[in-house]
């Protein structure tokens, strides 16, 4: 889906900047203003810098700010957002085109996104709404299991599995537990446990397990794993936050099964779909963060905030990795 790139609005972006992008979900349910998009839109091409002095030091207790492998000047981060219905059409066919060499952004995107990086962006973040509650940094994306109606009412793609596979994939991994049903569809526990989680009906269990077809990645996804983790270590990130005053904050391993998993397992799988292992170029950086709703307890501009913190230590660690890489392959050339 080619992007409209001549009525998009002249962006200026620094020519050293990293690139990020952070998304953000649209309207669903009784989320007019969904939070996520209402912390991630004032974002939009907005220049940070990176930090590299601090994490220096949590990367490598025994570096220092001086050391000549390291570039220690602060590079210009540059942000574009994009609001991503709460749909499972829509998911797949916008974000294998971020993850294109160039990106391509979907056709409506707004005019006042700068145009994709020449090669592809250095950190894609994507943020969803959960339950009240801290932030929750996922680990984790999953190819199946995705059996609740999305802002459509349509439901993610049957995928054929294998008859020894069936019970154990039909609830995203876990084991198969009692269900009842919605609207011909079974619910399990664990959707429940979602649909509570961000606000919605619960269902009330019925007494036998239903059989239903498995939904989520199919055609185009057939090669890649059931789980693919973020390479980007969500634990020293989260600990590093705490430290600097985001306290509100933990780890998770379970995304949720809905749109927000829905979309990072997509991003991770086209990261892999898009990378070559032969070239010295790094991969983009792929994580997913769930805000509460407004006020619960975090505002709207405390999340913000923690998105802005955590994209500064994600492209911190990209120099600092870059800058070692780019070290040892010009010792490499002088030897």
């Amino acid at each position: 889906m080619p992007a409209v790139q001549g009525s998009r609005k002249s962006i200026q972006v620094p020519p050293d900047a990293f690139r990020v992008l952070v998304t953000g979900f649209g309207p669903f349910q009784h989320y007019q203003g969904n939070p996520s998009w209402l912390a991630v839109s004032p974002l939009q091409n907005e220049i940070l810098h990176t930090d590299v002095p601090s994490n220096l030091l949590s990367l490598n207790p025994k570096a220092t700010a001086q050391d000549p492998a390291i570039d220690t000047h602060p590079r210009p981060i540059h942000i574009t957002t994009l609001q991503i219905p709460v749909v499972y059409e829509s998911v797949l066919a916008i974000v294998p085109g971020l993850h294109a060499r160039p990106p391509i952004l979907p056709e409506d995107a707004p005019e006042d996104c700068a145009d994709p990086p020449q090669n592809n962006y250095d950190f894609v973040f994507h943020i969803g709404v959960a339950g009240r509650g801290p932030l929750r940094m996922e680990r984790v994306g999953h190819k199946l299991g995705y059996h609740m109606k999305d802002a459509k009412g349509q439901l993610a793609p049957i995928v054929r599995v294998s008859t020894k596979d069936f019970t154990r994939r039909e609830n995203g991994g876990a084991p198969s537990s009692t269900v009842s049903t919605l609207g011909g569809e079974s619910v399990s526990a664990a959707e429940n446990m979602e649909r509570e989680r961000l606000g919605m009906d619960l269902v009330e269990q019925g007494s036998e397990n239903a059989v239903r077809p498995s939904r989520g990645f199919g055609i185009g996804y057939t090669r890649f794993p059931d789980e693919i983790n973020t390479e980007i270590d969500v634990t020293r990130l989260v600990q590093d936050l705490k430290k600097s005053g985001v306290d509100q904050i933990y780890t998770s391993m379970d995304a949720g099964h809905y749109l927000c998993d829905f979309i990072y397992y997509c991003s991770l799988a086209e990261v892999k779909r898009s990378s070559n292992p032969y070239e010295k170029s790094r991969n983009t950086q792929v994580l997913f963060l769930h805000c509460p709703p407004v006020n619960q307890p975090l505002s709207t501009e405390e999340v913000t905030d923690a998105i802005k913190r955590i994209v500064v230590w994600v492209c911190s660690e990209q120099q600092i990795h870059d800058s070692k890489d780019e070290a040892a392959a010009t010792a490499g050339v002088t030897k």
